[in-house]
């Protein structure tokens, strides 16, 4: 039996902009997804999970279905395409990280999956191939048009440092995280889906906006180019205009956390929220009403919305000493207001 695993990723700022070729700040989660493998005789594929229905399938009819076995698919799909030579094999699932929360699930699924088959089938991967293959896999098969941070802070991330992402040139550089601040993480109660079309779209829409401008990617944008453009196309105006300031906002967020400046960091989630709202347009009421219910909590010093939005859940920084109460508190007030029942992730 070959055993490996993966952790959760929570974002702490730069939202939308790996795909955009800019900057990207996650850390690992302590909850991480396992894989258990044993290898077959035969090319079928059987993967189970608690609370998830049974996944089969054969070795070359790997196909979209919907559910959770497109992860088990796109790894084995993206594997084969690169010429890696696979046998069937039955894959026991255990996992802590919460689907739907916007903490990277799939992500963690597809990378633990792949280090399993990498030592079960004696195969030549790196880590950054690893990353590679995952999210081959996750774009193509799945059909959900990511960028490549997921699989790379599934891979590289570490519980109690941010880890400091250049999209465009795969430069990595890692920030510890003071041990007297804590993340806060709770859950809206409203799963959202990568595949989803909102998602989709707002990819595209920078895709046609960098288009539209001449340029490469929305990371070589700025906000002349934004004000430019919202005479033809306000909609596509305001994606430049987040992705611009989000860029900026991590470039200032990592200062702050070297420096040790807390509250500057709050600040800094603040107003990522705003934009993530106003701007690039994947907020909702409830999310709204969650990142409000955290920062009426003393010991939060910001808040915004996690993952691609439309759903998941939201992020705050807070003193370690009072993080978990003011989760439990906020999550309490948010029910209270919207009726869905918030449900605290980290502190785990």
């Amino acid at each position: 039996m070959y055993r490996a695993e993966a952790p959760g990723r929570v974002n702490l700022i730069g939202e939308h902009t790996d795909y955009n070729d800019g900057l990207v700040l996650p850390t690992a989660t302590p909850q991480h997804t396992r894989v258990a493998v044993v290898v077959r005789d035969d090319d079928v594929v059987h993967a189970r999970s608690e609370g998830f229905p049974e996944v089969s399938f054969r070795l070359g009819d790997e196909r979209r279905s919907g559910d959770w076995g497109d992860h088990i698919a796109a790894v084995t799909w993206s594997l084969r395409s690169e010429g890696h030579a696979l046998r069937g094999f039955e894959a026991d699932v255990s996992s802590r990280v919460p689907v739907g929360a916007g903490l990277a699930s799939s992500a963690a699924l597809e990378v633990a999956l792949l280090r399993a088959l990498g030592e079960a089938f004696s195969l030549s991967l790196d880590d950054r191939a690893i990353a590679r293959l995952a999210h081959r896999g996750e774009h193509d098969l799945v059909g959900a048009r990511v960028g490549t941070m997921d699989q790379l802070a599934a891979v590289f991330a570490r519980a109690g440092e941010a880890l400091f992402i250049d999209m465009r040139s795969g430069a990595m550089e890692r920030v510890p995280i003071d041990e007297r601040l804590a993340l806060v993480v709770v859950d809206s109660g409203i799963a959202h889906a990568h595949a989803a079309g909102e998602y989709n779209r707002r990819r595209a829409e920078c895709e046609a906006a960098a288009k539209a401008l001449g340029l490469p990617a929305l990371r070589d944008a700025t906000v002349n180019d934004a004000t430019r453009l919202a005479v033809t196309a306000p909609a596509l105006a305001r994606r430049v205009r987040h992705v611009v300031g989000e860029n900026e906002r991590v470039r200032l967020f990592v200062a702050a956390l070297r420096a040790g400046d807390a509250a500057r960091c709050g600040a800094l989630l603040d107003a990522s929220h705003a934009s993530l709202r106003d701007d690039f347009e994947v907020s909702l009421p409830e999310l709204d009403a969650l990142a409000d219910a955290l920062r009426a909590q003393g010991a939060v010093f910001g808040a915004r919305l996690v993952g691609g939005g439309f759903g998941g859940a939201v992020l705050a920084l807070a003193s370690a000493d009072r993080a978990a109460a003011a989760a439990h508190e906020a999550a309490r007030a948010y029910s209270s207001r919207t009726g869905r029942a918030g449900r605290v992730l980290l502190p785990a």
